[in-house]
């Protein structure tokens, strides 16, 4: 068999998702098809489940009942807000934010691009600043005196851009979910506004609801 029909078969099978990418025949895996199960109505609620012995945060808690590995590489940094990010936190154009971005793997695959932007006056000088993976037990807004007291969730379909295509090893023609969460202090105002995009065919998004 030639090299030139082992690359093509290689590229079909990366396109189908059924390997990862990689530089020949060595350099791939096979991709593993389980979805992960991301229950959105139990998300940050309640008493939350985070654990600052293992630094595993409420996500990671769900990561882990389901017998998977999780990681996350954080980045942090102090920005002014574009408009979009500036309505979601009610606050005037160009306002500083403190933006925490992480990269979640789940078994040392990409998962989701989580990114939350914080009203610069609440998050300096407290740990979402740290660029680490950082849990404090019942969050680390309620710990530094601004809890989450109810939250917004808009949920849409959409095309990756190339730079999350690369990001997430997605293979050609998968698209994405947007999960956007603002999350409302005590006073009515927002304290965080978070952005996921995660891989449509690596998800099954649920919510559990009483009805009556």
């Amino acid at each position: 068999m030639s090299r030139q029909t082992v690359r093509a078969a290689l590229t079909k099978l990366q396109q189908e998702g059924l390997i990862t990418r990689g530089r020949g025949s060595r350099g791939r895996q096979v991709r593993d098809r389980r979805p992960l199960w991301w229950k959105l109505s139990e998300f940050e609620r309640g008493s939350r489940r985070d654990d600052g012995e293992k630094g595993h945060d409420d996500w990671a808690a769900g990561v882990t009942d389901q017998g998977r590995e999780p990681r996350q590489v954080v980045s942090v940094s102090i920005e002014a807000a574009v408009p979009e990010i500036s309505a979601a936190l009610e606050l005037s154009d160009g306002s500083l934010v403190v933006r925490r971005q992480r990269v979640r793997y789940v078994d040392g695959l990409p998962f989701q691009l989580s990114t939350s932007w914080f009203p610069e006056d609440i998050a300096r000088d407290t740990p979402l600043m740290e660029k680490r993976d950082v849990a404090v037990a019942g969050g680390i807004l309620r710990s530094i005196g601004h809890p989450q007291i109810w939250g917004r969730d808009v949920i849409t379909v959409r095309m990756p851009t190339p730079a999350e295509a690369n990001q997430l090893d997605l293979p050609m023609g998968t698209p994405v979910g947007q999960h956007s969460r603002t999350g409302y202090g005590e006073d009515g105002a927002p304290v965080r506004h978070m952005i996921t995009v995660f891989p449509g065919d690596r998800h099954c998004l649920v919510y559990e609801l009483e009805l009556s």
